[in-house]
């Protein structure tokens, strides 16, 4: 009996190490991400410098407050929330988006998203309306367009009806302060 040792082709050594090779490169891209100090959570948008998408929302009935009209965007600095009376963190939110009401430099208005008008009104009702302006997007097929990925979202509309800053997900009050009020400053500051 012999006992040959079979040495291993170049063939069988590279595909007992592809794996690794893969998980390693796999590690490190992650691993670099991790490092970059670039905030994850933020979702970018491609429609950030593009004007608003073009949006003529009926107004919720029973406030006696326009709907969503793009138009209205025009010379001046638009706040546009993404909401639902359905959308837990868009409760949490809304105390910001009313202390953020007081400041009239902006205007405020609303995108009441898939939602039922009297539950939308209730809402409302119950913790408060900061908003001059509310379209009603039954379907979410307005959402779609202005490249909503779920609720709450905030868009800052410049006064040349271009988008300039989106958040994604609730504000409070350190995102306001530190994310989105520079933001609207940024958009307030530019002549139109």
């Amino acid at each position: 009996m012999s006992s040959e040792t079979e040495t291993p082709t170049p063939r069988r050594r590279l595909i007992v190490l592809l794996p690794l090779l893969i998980f390693l490169g796999l590690a490190g891209l992650f691993l670099s991400q991790l490092l970059s100090g670039r905030d994850v959570s933020e979702v970018p948008s491609a429609l950030i410098g593009l004007p608003a998408p073009q949006t003529n929302l009926p107004p919720l009935e029973g406030l006696n407050l326009p709907g969503l009209d793009s138009k209205a965007f025009a010379g001046r600095v638009t706040l546009v929330n993404v909401f639902a009376s359905w959308c837990a963190p868009c409760r949490e939110e809304h105390p910001v988006l009313l202390a953020l009401s007081q400041d009239k430099r902006f205007t405020m208005a609303a995108l009441n998203y898939k939602d039922q008008p009297e539950n939308a009104r209730r809402f409302l009702g119950d913790l408060g309306n900061p908003f001059q302006a509310i379209g009603v997007d039954e379907a979410g097929r307005t959402a779609i367009d202005w490249g909503v990925y779920g609720v709450p979202e905030t868009f800052v509309i410049g006064k040349d009806g271009k988008i300039a800053y989106k958040h994604v997900g609730p504000l409070t009050p350190e995102t306001a302060r530190d994310l989105l009020l520079p933001q609207i400053d940024k958009a307030l500051a530019v002549p139109g």
